[in-house]
């Protein structure tokens, strides 16, 4: 069973997260929305997908998934890590990837023991590079890492069977 992070709790991180804690592995699902969070620790799902809720209400009874805004605490805790955060498509078509360049700092700062880190959030070529980078920027104990890409393609309506 392995300590995972979800940070995003939009719909790939609330669907990966849900999925993964049901296969029985420790999952916190963090966000820096609060609202999102006390939403989702009152038992309300803020995302529509058919058989969400009860997965959810399934790991969250077992004590498998959590919700927090503890962004910081989750990355120290977690040995595998997944950054879900979205990036909204701006006025001139590009993604907005601002929010996984402030994951990947924090990520950085936190690093306390070796973490396999991984990026869901739909992202353009070369954006796994640049995340490295600033990962290793901000990473002044040089602890070590592994970096993949594992991009979503659930199509909603049909994420959870």
């Amino acid at each position: 069973m392995k300590r995972i992070t979800i940070i995003g709790t939009g719909y790939v991180g609330l669907v990966s997260g849900a999925g993964i804690s049901d296969f029985g592995h420790q999952v916190r699902c963090v966000d820096i929305d609060k609202q999102k969070i006390d939403l989702l620790n009152d038992g309300s799902i803020p995302i529509y997908e058919p058989g969400l809720k009860t997965l959810i209400a399934r790991s969250v009874n077992a004590k498998r998934l959590t919700f927090s805004v503890a962004v910081e605490e989750a990355i120290k805790w977690a040995e595998v890590i997944f950054i879900a955060v979205g990036t909204p498509q701006g006025e001139n078509g590009d993604a907005d990837i601002s929010a996984v360049i402030a994951v990947a700092e924090q990520i950085g700062i936190n690093l306390n023991n070796y973490k396999v880190i991984s990026t869901k959030s739909t992202v353009p070529i070369g954006t796994g590079k640049m995340i490295q980078k600033i990962i290793d920027q901000h990473n002044h104990d040089k602890i070590k890492y592994d970096y993949c890409s594992n991009p979503e393609f659930l199509r909603e309506g049909a994420a959870v069977r």
